[in-house]
């Protein structure tokens, strides 16, 4: 399955494709976006096992005229750095694409009214930093997820496809 979002707040877009492998999940995309008036870059492939267990992640950007690499594995490590902080994170969540969205989504398949909390291994752009994020998911509709991170400090409603796909997020991205 191929997608394609639009940034809604600043110029940019981002395709991806969620891709089978065996007994893991890949989901592989480039966003190309405007971040304080400079122009970015991320590409990123994202892998977890059958049950939407983030196993880690490749990030390949550049920000202007800089250029990072970014590894994380399930563990967690940064370009072989453990972050023991970490430690119980299932989930990975990259800060520039709703794409991540879609392994708890998935992971959780919560009913109808239920909510969920989660941590997360975020990845912070532009600075590129990992840290733990805690999040809260609830189910408001068929279609339909109200997220919430850093303690109800950021809200946004989720609206999602019968794969769980994100279609739009909040006033940050729309599908195309």
């Amino acid at each position: 399955m191929t997608l394609l979002w639009r940034r809604l707040d600043v110029p940019g877009m981002e395709a991806c494709r969620l891709v089978r492998h065996a007994d893991t999940w890949r989901i592989e995309g480039d966003a190309v976006f405007s971040n304080d008036g400079v122009a970015c870059r991320a590409s990123y492939v994202v892998t977890c096992d059958d049950a939407w267990r983030s196993q880690g992640a490749q990030v390949s950007a550049w920000i202007g005229n800089e250029s990072f690499e970014v590894t994380l594995t399930r563990g967690w490590t940064r370009n072989g750095e453990t972050h023991p902080e970490l430690d119980g994170c299932v989930d990975l969540d990259l800060q520039f694409t709703p794409c991540t969205n879609t392994l708890p989504i998935r992971r959780l398949d919560l009913a109808i009214g239920a909510s969920a909390a989660v941590s997360a291994a975020w990845l912070r752009f532009p600075s590129l930093r990992v840290e733990r994020l805690e999040q809260k998911y609830t189910r408001l509709s068929e279609r339909m997820y109200r997220y919430e991170s850093g303690g109800g400090s950021f809200v946004a409603e989720l609206e999602v496809d019968d794969e769980g796909l994100v279609v739009r997020y909040g006033d940050l991205w729309s599908r195309v």
